[in-house]
């Protein structure tokens, strides 16, 4: 690099530029690049500049510097994205500030998963919010910028859903579809959807909402719909199913659910708008058909599917299968259990002093309530609260010879989905469950809710759905490098270490001797430039 001085003539005049400029050869040829023009520093600072780069003089290097760096990199490459997707079409057609400052949230809450609050206050880290059309240095007004777009893109839902169906759903297709809940924290003693209900992951004494979630059968994610806390699962089926047939315009589809979810009930009503299901048998459905059809607990097996069409309807179509890790989870589960029950029986028993036949019936009482194994135990206490138990091992192998087990059931003709094909669609309701992870959990960290009013509740996590809806595409356009890394120790790539290496790429203000020269950005090593590549995005 080296200082240039340009004079020129305009009107009679004479006009003096000083460029930082670079000289480089490309094709035989040297060819010369502007990086700065700082005609307007001081005298004094255009030498000490001119002399750094030329190596004369005592100008000491470590006048060179820069300030604090702003994250570019992962702002950058996810708004690119975004945009290559048409995820900003979709929000709304024209590129209005609120647009953008929509756009902006979805990005922050894959890159931070903070509150709306802290991701304006992080203006002086990020560029985030400079490339969505906010002035460098200023702090976004967080009602304007967050929550009353918050409101705009709730009110835009039903729309982008729309459109998001019509992009990824066709006549015929699999639909997948499961629900879930998450807790709120605080008060919601005016809300219509926060409840105390049946928490599925394990907290107890919140309200908490549930939330419904339609995906292709790749998982890409089509629609969410926020149900109030204690709504049972299948109780929501036959709205979406009806929201599908009627809103979005889908036919003939085949609609893909949990086990418990797709009842006899649901099933009918769904197939009176010309739908196919696809789910499994619960267990005491899966006894009921082994006893009607007298089959034996061998003809599941873990390598070949075995099909059976149901005797009194020729339309239901059963695939008898089995997973042996899941067989041998129940194996231990189960023997843990009694192996647990039992030391507690043989502590009761072992008292010989005459006792209150009640009191003894009420703790062995509890141990089975805390366990739920006693059809497992015959037991009995005597007048003296004397206990006597036996372990009925009978049952148990009875029990042990469906561990793994499941049946897969569907009323798609076999000409339209074979046996394999019916096992594989079931199996992808994996990805709702991902899905659920990723919005819950640290990728996007869903929960809890702070927001307080039921429309800002919905918008919340309409906007978490718009943010998993960009990462599944990320996810996507990755997976050749999920692909190539190794195993175990050896695995290096996730998700998170990606946007950790995007995040690393920042802008930086070029210093001499403490004077502003030139705002630089990172260049990509090989890595991030992979990544670049991957994702479809060109750095700038």
């Amino acid at each position: 690099m080296f200082v240039e001085t340009v004079k020129s003539k305009r009107n009679g005049k004479t006009y003096t530029t000083v460029l930082v400029r670079e000289s480089f050869r490309e094709g035989g040829s040297v060819k010369h690049c502007t990086l700065a023009n700082i005609s307007k520093l001081p005298p004094a600072s255009i030498t000490l500049i001119s002399e750094a780069l030329s190596g004369k003089g005592d100008v000491r290097l470590d006048r060179l510097g820069t300030d604090s760096g702003k994250e570019f990199g992962g702002s950058y490459a996810f708004l690119e994205l975004a945009r290559d997707i048409g995820l900003d079409s979709l929000i709304y057609s024209r590129a209005e500030q609120w647009r953008r400052d929509a756009l902006a949230m979805i990005v922050g809450r894959i890159l931070w998963q903070g509150s709306k609050l802290s991701l304006t206050n992080m203006y002086m880290d990020t560029s985030l919010w400079e490339l969505c059309g906010h002035s460098a240095g200023a702090r976004p007004d967080v009602q304007e910028s967050c929550y009353d777009v918050l409101d705009l893109l709730l009110s835009r839902q039903k729309a982008i859903q729309k459109k998001l169906a019509s992009k990824h759903l066709s006549n015929g297709c699999m639909v997948l579809y499961d629900i879930t809940n998450i807790w709120l924290e605080g008060e919601y003693d005016n809300s219509t959807i926060a409840a105390y209900g049946i928490g599925k992951g394990g907290k107890h004494g919140y309200k908490q909402i549930a939330i419904g979630l339609i995906t292709g059968r790749d998982g890409c994610p089509v629609a969410v719909e926020v149900f109030r806390g204690n709504t049972s699962d299948q109780s929501t089926v036959w709205g979406q199913a009806q929201v599908l047939a009627n809103t979005y315009g889908v036919s003939e589809i085949v609609l893909a659910g949990d086990r418990g979810m797709l009842t006899p009930k649901r099933i009918e009503e769904v197939n009176s708008l010309g739908f196919r299901t696809l789910t499994a048998l619960t267990h005491p459905q899966m006894r009921h058909l082994l006893e009607k059809q007298n089959f034996q607990p061998s003809l599941f097996d873990e390598t070949n599917i075995v099909e059976v069409v149901d005797a009194e309807a020729e339309s239901l179509r059963h695939m008898l299968c089995k997973n042996p890790e899941t067989m041998r989870k129940e194996h231990a589960t189960r023997h843990s259990l009694i192996n647990a029950v039992t030391a507690k029986l043989a502590d009761i028993a072992k008292v010989k002093r005459k006792r209150d036949r009640n009191s003894v019936c009420a703790r062995v009482g509890r141990v089975f309530a805390k366990y739920r194994i006693e059809k497992f135990f015959s037991w009995d206490v005597g007048d003296r609260g004397e206990l006597s138990y036996t372990l009925n091992e009978d049952l148990v192998k009875t029990e042990e010879a469906l561990d793994g087990c499941y049946v897969v059931r569907t009323d798609v003709p076999k000409n339209e989905m074979n046996k394999d094909e019916t096992v594989a669609g079931y199996m992808a309701l994996r990805h709702v469950e991902k899905a659920f992870r990723n919005l819950k959990t640290v990728a996007l960290e869903m929960r809890p809710v702070y927001h307080k009013t039921d429309d800002r509740i919905r918008a919340h996590v309409f906007l978490c759905f718009l943010s998993y809806y960009l990462l599944w595409h990320a996810q996507q356009r990755l997976e050749p490098l999920f692909q190539k890394d190794g195993v175990g120790e050896q695995r290096r790539w996730s998700m998170a270490v990606v946007i950790e290496r995007l995040k690393s790429l920042t802008t930086n203000q070029l210093l001499v001797a403490g004077i502003p020269v030139k705002q630089t950005t990172s260049v990509p090593d090989q890595e991030q430039q992979k990544i670049m590549e991957l994702l479809g995005v060109s750095w700038r």
